[in-house]
């Protein structure tokens, strides 16, 4: 991985670069690719049965890894308990609304100061529709759900020293890009005359280019991989818990499709009237956490802040003080655990876990994340630009802004995500800032692609994730050396304890590997109590 600040394209420019030249698809295929969405490998409603010998667990967070545990767990008979950090369920699953307060890492305590109704996702702010899981569970409990426009081709993107500095629609880049370059490549076929047509430098460029938009290994070549199925899909999609690791499937001849004609209808998915659907609950992504907490709540003690994990033949043991007013332990105990605590908290307590456990509890580091919502006095950018939902891409450090995708065409003020910053020095650099200077440097930003950001903003919020005292980070960054060396040693039942969320997944930083992995772990450990 490189940070934004070294040479090359870095992950978060990749991606914009995939979505806005090749479209949402394209872009969420390629997010698979980097570890930052997948393909589910959810069937349906697991069934723990058989006789679960009145056993109890004790499920650590309350995020939707731990309270899938909690809801499942209970309706196969255990007896469970549920012990939370926050003051709320949901974890990462949190929505920030005019009147609430939080405080970061080093005591800087924001109030959102939105209007009524207007609210910021600083974690997940949106489901592709293929997370099947987290779509079930949300249609299980009721929770419901409208589109989340992903890309829209009134959109802008935006180079610092491009074009004088103004942001250009995608479409008419995506449109000349495609026509500039099938062009070029008629002229290649035809001619064989690349050389005359480009400079060594631009070639070089463009075999990059044609590298991430082709979905082309290291030889400029379209096989079977895990390049390609990035794009295409699995014979095996990936998964959480063990056996997860993706199966590239075969793709289809050239001649094949060529013979079948299927290629005319491949214009429909470029026209602006469609793209790939995904989607976000209606009134905030923590609708869902609150919704699981309807079923599960009462299982669940908030403010308890764990500080020990024991076990031994008998079972688990875990001491937690009141996250708030901290005062003597408490101690809780069951006769297993599911424990969902983000990696990068869970390295600094004592847990009673073998060597390879710990060793890879310890090895995953958390990765930086800054999201920035900003309230205005009114909707200029669909009055005045005509842009209704998706995200406008630029070089700046601001790195996206993000559209609203409902309460169109109202009149009365709006929140757009003023920016979201994730891995590289853009993101350290936001972190280290106060509060009110993130929210500062975003308006100043901002500016350059939206002038009337002068005139409009009212207030703002920004949430850096390395500052967030829950999580220290926004999800686990795993390579794929770390998979090979430490991936099913986390994921092991280690004696009585079992670990679950979106670091114990091929998923990472999405709900759906957060929910696989719980649904897996308890699986697991469901079959060793009846077995046992």
């Amino acid at each position: 991985m490189q940070n934004e600040g070294e040479t090359g394209l870095s992950r978060r420019d990749l991606l914009s670069l995939v979505g806005s030249v090749a479209g949402s698809a394209a872009m969420y295929h390629a997010m698979t690719s980097l570890g930052f969405a997948s393909e589910s490998t959810y069937n349906g409603p697991i069934k723990l049965e058989g006789d679960t010998k009145g056993a109890s667990v004790l499920v650590l967070g309350a995020g939707l890894a731990g309270m899938t545990a909690a809801l499942e767990l209970r309706a196969a008979g255990y007896k469970v308990q549920v012990l939370e950090f926050n003051s709320r369920p949901g974890g990462r699953n949190w929505t920030l609304r005019g009147g609430d307060s939080f405080t970061e890492l080093g005591g800087a305590t924001q109030t959102c100061g939105f209007e009524q109704g207007l609210y910021l996702n600083p974690g997940p702010w949106r489901i592709p529709y293929h997370h099947r899981a987290v779509l079930d569970y949300c249609k299980r409990l009721g929770v419901a759900l409208e589109p989340f426009i992903q890309l829209n081709h009134n959109a802008l993107l935006h180079a610092a020293n491009a074009f004088d500095g103004k942001p250009q629609r995608i479409r008419d880049i995506k449109t000349d890009f495609q026509g500039h370059v099938s062009e070029l490549l008629a002229k290649v076929t035809q001619q064989s005359k690349l050389d005359e047509a480009v400079s060594v430098e631009d070639r070089e460029i463009l075999l990059q280019a044609l590298r991430s938009w082709g979905a082309l290994d290291k030889d400029y070549a379209y096989k079977a991989n895990l390049i390609s199925a990035d794009y295409r899909g699995y014979a095996k999609p990936p998964g959480g818990g063990l056996g997860a690791a993706p199966v590239a499937g075969e793709p289809v001849k050239l001649s094949e499709i060529l013979q079948s004609r299927l290629w005319r209808y491949l214009q429909s998915f470029a026209l602006h009237q469609f793209q790939t659907t995904m989607f976000q609950p209606a009134g905030g992504m923590d609708m869902i956490g609150r919704a699981f907490a309807r079923e599960v709540g009462d299982l669940i003690q908030y403010d308890a802040k764990v500080t020990r994990i024991q076990q031994n033949d008998g079972g688990v043991t875990v001491s937690y003080v009141n996250s708030k007013t901290p005062a003597s332990p408490q101690l809780a105990k069951a006769d297993w655990c599911v424990c969902s605590i983000p990696l990068s908290i869970l390295s600094q307590i004592q847990i009673d876990v073998g060597p390879r456990m710990k060793a890879a509890i310890d090895a995953v580091p958390y990765a930086s994340s800054v999201k920035i919502g900003l309230q205005f006095k009114r909707r200029f950018w669909e009055e005045d630009e005509a842009i209704y939902g998706g995200i406008s891409y630029t070089d700046m450090p601001i790195r996206q802004i993000s559209y609203p995708s409902s309460g169109f065409n109202r009149s009365g003020r709006g929140v757009l995500l003023g920016a979201y910053v994730f891995e590289g020095a853009n993101a350290y650099e936001f972190t280290s800032m106060a509060p009110v200077d993130r929210v500062a440097r975003a308006v100043e930003l901002g500016a350059r692609i939206h002038p009337q950001y002068r005139a409009e903003f009212e207030n703002g919020i920004a949430v850096a994730w390395h500052r967030v005292p829950f999580t220290l980070g926004c999800a686990g960054s795993w390579t794929e050396k770390m998979r090979d060396e430490h991936y099913d040693n986390l994921c092991q039942i280690d004696g009585r304890i079992v670990l679950a969320g979106e670091h114990a997944s091929y998923i990472p930083a999405w709900q759906e590997g957060a929910i696989l992995s719980s649904l897996n772990a308890i699986t697991r450990l469901h079959e060793r109590v009846v077995r046992t």
